[in-house]
C-alpha cells in the first residue's frame, strides 16, 4: 500500500486529537503535521511534502473553502466539519470527500479508501537483484526496467516526471513528491521543488547549485540544510 503523507487542519483540539488517533489506526497514513489555521497549513506546504489534507472549514483568519481554491487541487483534501451546507462547494473544488463531526471512525475509513481509489497507479518497483535495484516506470504503453544506479536526477514537468539516467531519458505519470517516496532509497535526494537526484552522480556543489558532470541543477533553500548534511555524511 502507498504510504500518504497527511497534514491535519484543526483550530479544535478535541477534533484534532480524534483525527490524529484515526490515521494512528490506519496503515499506510503517516501524520506529517497538524495546524490551527490555514496560514500555519500554507508554510507547511512549503516544507513538507503532502498527499492528504484534512481540512476543517471553519478556520481563523481563512476559512478552509478560501484555502481550498488557493491549492489549485495539487493535494488530496477531505472536508472536516459540522455543518452540511458547505458539502457542494467541496465537491466542486474536487474534494475526495465530505465528513460531518462528528465523525465515526468507519466514515473516515471510508474517506481515506476514496482517496485511494482516486490515486494513480504506482509503478511497479521491484526487488534488488544481484545487488542492485531496478524500477519498471509505465511509459509509451510499455514498462521500461530503469537501474536505480543509472539514474542521474529526475525532473518534475507537473503532472509527470523526466527520469534522466546515463542512457535515456523516460516520462512518466508521477508527480516529483510521489517519486520521491517511491525510490525509498537512501542514494536519492531532493534538492529542489523541481528535482531530485542520485547522490552517487553528484560531481559538485555549492551554495545555490547541484552539478551532474556538466549539467548545473538549482538547490532550493528549503533543501539547503539537508542536503548539505546528507552530503558531508
Amino acid at each position: 500500500m502507498q504510504v500518504l503523507n497527511c497534514l491535519i487542519v484543526e483550530d479544535e483540539p478535541l477534533a484534532a486529537t480524534l483525527l490524529k488517533d484515526y490515521l494512528s489506526k490506519v496503515p499506510g497514513l503517516r501524520l506529517k503535521g497538524v495546524c490551527e489555521s490555514a496560514f500555519a497549513a500554507n508554510e507547511c506546504l512549503r516544507t513538507e511534502v503532502i498527499d492528504l489534507i484534512f481540512l476543517d472549514i471553519n478556520l481563523p483568519h481563512m476559512n478552509g473553502i478560501d484555502f481550498l481554491k488557493a491549492l489549485n487541487g495539487k493535494y488530496q483534501v477531505v472536508l472536516t466539519t459540522a455543518y452540511h451546507e458547505y458539502a457542494l462547494d467541496g465537491f466542486n473544488l474536487n474534494v475526495a470527500d465530505y465528513l460531518l463531526k462528528p465523525i465515526e471512525f468507519g466514515r473516515f475509513l471510508q474517506a481515506v479508501n476514496k482517496v485511494y481509489d482516486k490515486m494513480p497507479a504506482t509503478p511497479k518497483r521491484e526487488a534488488e537483484q544481484e545487488g542492485h535495484k531496478f524500477y519498471f516506470f509505465n511509459t509509451d504503453k510499455k514498462k521500461i526496467r530503469v537501474n536505480a544506479m543509472d539514474i542521474l536526477y529526475i525532473e518534475s514537468l507537473k503532472d509527470y516526471v523526466k527520469i534522466h539516467t546515463t542512457d535515456k531519458s523516460i516520462v512518466t505519470k508521477f508527480q516529483i513528491g510521489e517519486i520521491d517516496r517511491f525510490l525509498d532509497d537512501e542514494r536519492f535526494i531532493r534538492i529542489h521543488k523541481s528535482y531530485v537526484v542520485n547522490c552517487e552522480r553528484i560531481t559538485a556543489y555549492n551554495a545555490s547549485e547541484i552539478e551532474i558532470g556538466a549539467i548545473a541543477l538549482p538547490l532550493g533553500r528549503t533543501y539547503k540544510e539537508l542536503v548539505e548534511r546528507k552530503l558531508k555524511s
